[in-house]
């Protein structure tokens, strides 16, 4: 289907697609509510456990590694299917997430959280490689984003959330008991969830599952590219909001009490431009809508490091998290559809979880030292050539894929 027809009449879901679509879209939800809680609850488990600020940055820092070692699972579901591997990082995450609140040593508190976030990160890619292969190519853009936002908004209910959990008896630790859902829903919804029908057709097809023989294919150059683009674009984004409250603070001497309605009037406005983020990929493909999401995240976040006042600081703070939220299913888009399906997770194991998380890692500590010299301010607009560059790279190098079907072979060559 050409982009020209892409705006037209949309192919409906199925019943299977429609429970499918929900079972993801809760998943994802978790996700972002667990990524969430560790930063909400940092000043009770500096309390409950001692902590100093250095000590806690490098718990952060171990903690980020389980994103890389994610790469370890993701590669398996081109080997064990995406069912399996669902259902292993839902339940991986899920029990995890309930033993960090068990934990009594810092030690144990990083190490449960570490695999939490490499299962969450893997169940996050499986997710999105499964929304690719189940859905219309015409619905696809549309499914992913909202997959997507349903994540942002997990992170934002938590948020929510966070300071009624920690009047309960147990404190910080309640926040991660509330993990449990997930596993409680996986119950019951994974009955009726069934293997990908491109994953079957290709496992007939398909002999050799190693985990480098993506690099023996004609793909490799654009594993390559893709993880040069995540990487350019995490550098900013994956920073947006991680220091904005640091900068409000420090710089603009904005009370506690601004800091939190700025980001609450901020996160409030950007939802609804976040859930669209996936319609507006279908609607103008996803070059076009790569243009938009990422000069509007770069926008928000000039402007957020940039401005005086409550108010300009917030509105720019809703652009700003519109762009480090949107700019993932433009992404995930491209890494889906660019690649064979006996290839797709493979290629999301690379791209993304191993190669493209360098800066996604180190790039808060390097902030940090940069910060030091010059400010937050001048240190965040700085990292908005990043995404400026990934977006170069995107229009330079990747074909239109929106409304493809994937394995096209005009696509995949």
């Amino acid at each position: 289907m050409s982009e020209s027809t892409a705006g037209a009449s949309r192919s409906p879901l199925t019943p299977y697609q429609r429970k499918l679509f929900l079972f993801l879209s809760v998943a994802t939800f978790f996700e972002g509510y667990d990524f969430m809680a560790l930063s909400q609850i940092l000043p009770q488990l500096r309390t409950s456990m001692a902590l100093d600020e250095p000590t806690i940055g490098g718990m952060v820092t171990v903690i980020n590694v389980g994103t890389v070692l994610a790469f370890a699972l993701v590669g398996l579901a081109d080997r064990w299917g995406r069912k399996k591997l669902l259902t292993l990082t839902i339940v991986g995450y899920t029990v995890t997430t309930f033993l960090t609140g068990l934990t009594t040593s810092l030690l144990t508190f990083t190490a449960m959280q570490l695999l939490a976030r490499m299962f969450l990160i893997a169940e996050w890619a499986t997710s999105m490689v499964y929304a690719a292969e189940e859905f219309p190519a015409d619905r696809r853009g549309m499914v992913i984003g909202v997959i997507q936002a349903f994540s942002s908004f997990g992170a934002i209910a938590c948020a929510g959330v966070v300071p009624v959990l920690l009047k309960a008896s147990y404190g910080w630790r309640t926040v991660y008991f509330v993990g449990i859902i997930p596993l409680v829903i996986l119950m019951i919804a994974r009955r009726g969830l069934r293997e990908s029908s491109r994953f079957v057709e290709s496992q007939a097809r398909s002999e050799k599952r190693s985990f480098m023989r993506i690099w023996s294919t004609p793909y490799r150059g654009r594993v390559l590219l893709l993880a040069l683009v995540w990487g350019l674009a995490y550098l900013s984004m994956n920073n947006a909001t991680l220091f904005w409250k640091e900068f409000a603070v420090t710089e603009r001497h904005l009370t506690d009490a601004e800091v939190g309605t700025a980001i609450g009037i901020a996160a409030v406005l950007s939802m609804p431009l976040v859930f669209f983020a996936g319609k507006l990929l279908d609607t103008i493909g996803r070059k076009r809508g790569a243009v938009v999401i990422f000069l509007t995240g770069v926008l928000g976040i000039l402007g957020a490091y940039g401005l005086h006042g409550v108010v300009p600081l917030a509105l720019a703070l809703v652009l700003a998290i519109f762009g480090a939220s949107a700019f993932m299913p433009v992404l995930n888009a491209f890494t889906a559809e660019l690649f064979p399906t006996e290839l797709r997770a493979d290629a999301f194991a690379w791209s993304n979880n191993l190669l493209g998380r360098f800066t996604y890692v180190f790039s808060p500590y390097a902030l940090g030292l940069a910060a030091h010299s010059i400010g937050w301010g001048r240190a965040m607009q700085f990292t908005t050539v990043g995404p400026v560059l990934a977006l170069v790279v995107i229009l330079v190098s990747f074909p239109e894929t929106n409304a493809r079907e994937l394995d096209d072979p005009t696509l995949l060559h």
